[in-house]
């Protein structure tokens, strides 16, 4: 922020070398503009890279300093949900939705705070009140939850499809929809949903480990052909030896647990324990 402030400065003393004879005005609102484009941009910082704590006592001080601006009170609803305090956002975004500056992105906000609090039900009667020409891809990610979470599975991939067609980085909602499959039973289509999740997204570990489970569920017992450190294929290893242990395929994953202790780079206490308890069990 000190560099910032530095270029502002500098622009400002410009302005005003080159402003002579034409007053002060223009450097005056010249001051201004610089000044909110680098309000914005720490905005843009605490909303994203920053402490989520930090970022949450930044606008709480911002608010009360300029208790009109309705950008800060929805930079601060914003700022609780990504602390983990949707319960703190929800009321927030609620109080902006219902006001005269209220937005149809403040309601799917506030819908995404009632699911973030497990708040199903509440969640889905906010979506319903968004009006269909509000077509966002947060939007249909969240009716595609709602949908999955009342297993009206028509819905939810008719949802997931829509909202990984409204994005450039489908990676998170293609796993999302490949898992909820994964949960159906549907183990092929969870994993070519996997396969197009890591696709746009090769270090998506999430969508890694789920591929590994959709092939474990079809008796698929070697690692799929993706991108992998030397641990996450240990964990990968693990995975898949649950899978085939949990299928009946103990032989199967005794050898995998092994594999699995032997190709992490450091000592593997959960494959290590897992493999002493399936080795116990069967001299028993």
């Amino acid at each position: 922020m000190r560099q910032s402030s530095v270029v502002i400065a500098l622009c400002v003393a410009g302005l005003a070398l080159s402003g002579c004879g034409r007053g002060g005005n223009d450097v005056d609102r010249a001051l201004k503009d610089m000044t909110a484009v680098d309000e914005n941009n720490l905005s843009d910082v605490m909303l994203s890279v920053a402490d989520p704590k930090e970022a949450v006592s930044y606008f709480t001080r911002a608010l009360a300093e300029n208790p009109g601006r309705v950008d800060i009170r929805r930079n601060l609803a914003k700022a609780h949900l990504r602390a983990g305090q949707a319960d703190q956002a929800a009321k927030l975004f609620e109080a902006l939705a219902n006001s005269p500056d209220g937005q149809a992105d403040d309601r799917v906000s506030l819908a995404e705070a009632h699911i973030r609090a497990n708040d199903w039900k509440r969640a889905e009667a906010v979506l319903n009140t968004i009006p269909p020409t509000h077509e966002t891809f947060q939007r249909y990610r969240l009716e595609a939850m709602v949908a999955d979470a009342n297993k009206n599975w028509k819905k939810a991939d008719s949802f997931y499809e829509i909202a990984s067609g409204l994005t450039d980085r489908p990676a998170g909602v293609l796993n999302n929809w490949g898992y909820s499959k994964l949960t159906r039973g549907d183990y092929k289509g969870a994993e070519k949903l996997f396969v197009d999740a890591l696709r746009y997204d090769p270090k998506l570990f999430t969508a890694k480990n789920n591929l590994v489970m959709a092939r474990g569920a079809q008796r698929k017992y070697d690692l799929p052909v993706v991108e992998m450190t030397q641990t996450e294929r240990a964990e990968l290893l693990h995975t898949m030896a649950l899978t085939a242990i949990k299928a009946g395929d103990v032989r199967t994953g005794r050898g995998l647990l092994q594999e699995a202790v032997e190709t992490h780079p450091q000592h593997f206490d959960a494959a290590a324990r897992a493999l002493r308890a399936l080795e116990g069990n069967v001299k028993q």
